[in-house]
């Protein structure tokens, strides 16, 4: 990224706001390849400068992605006054800057993708650009065949126009279990379409989205940084430029 002011560094990582850190720049609390800097607006190389703060190294980081299975109970917001936040559970975030790419229930599990990666997150929620999302279903009763087959064709969810057509794969262990696979992120989707369909959800869990399949060792709740393949698969898949910095 090359050089940047100090002050903005350090908001960057999440050391605080811009008028806050540059309290701790004139305190002396910040140093940089060893000599303390009390300029806020000394131009710090985020590449090769070493930065200190209070004695702990920091590194800066243009952009995060994180994998998150999303538990129930956490909303997916930036931050909520009242409500326990998705972002609120990433404790190793260096940026200030993270979201959450679309949005879950509050009661639905699964993969959620964390990042500050505005143009990767467009491109995946993009409705041009047809993204797969597949879905863990719980069902109040089993999924009869004809319904199966009109959540496949598009049903009626108080839209202008039909739901995309779905993918509708049966787990095998009963006909109340399914997996569904839709390219729309509309307000409970998923739910609104089993009720088209005379049908209850009665538990929801994201598995993949995208190229991005849910890591099944991470337990609700869990997260880890994405791999670099799974970025650049990511990017590929939305169509976004694969040249950026990761």
């Amino acid at each position: 990224m090359g050089k940047i002011r100090l002050d903005k560094y350090l908001a960057d990582m999440g050391l605080g706001t811009r008028t806050e850190v540059k309290k701790k720049i004139r305190k002396g609390q910040i140093s940089v390849n060893g000599m303390v800097i009390k300029e806020p607006e000394y131009k710090t190389d985020t590449e090769t400068d070493v930065v200190l703060a209070d004695n702990q190294p920091l590194s800066y980081e243009t952009m995060e992605y994180y994998m998150l299975n999303k538990p129930q109970g956490v909303v997916s917001a930036t931050e909520d006054r009242k409500e326990k936040t998705v972002l609120d559970l990433i404790l190793s975030k260096k940026r200030k800057d993270l979201f959450p790419v679309g949005r879950l229930d509050k009661d639905t599990e699964g993969l959620l993708l964390i990042t500050n990666d505005g143009a990767l997150a467009h491109q995946l929620l993009s409705p041009k650009k047809h993204v797969d999302k597949q879905y863990f279903v719980r069902l109040s009763k089993p999924l009869e065949k004809e319904d199966a087959k009109k959540l496949e064709t598009g049903v009626d969810i108080g839209e202008d126009t039909l739901t995309m057509p779905a993918k509708i794969v049966y787990t095998g262990q009963s006909e109340e279990e399914v997996l569904i696979t839709i390219q729309e992120g509309k307000y409970h989707q998923v739910k609104r379409m089993f009720q088209a369909v005379g049908n209850q959800v009665v538990f929801l869990k994201r598995l993949s989205m995208g190229s991005l399949k849910l890591d099944e060792t991470l337990k609700p709740g869990e997260y880890r940084l994405l791999t670099q393949e799974e970025i650049a698969r990511l990017r590929e898949h939305a169509g976004t430029d694969k040249s950026s910095d990761f």
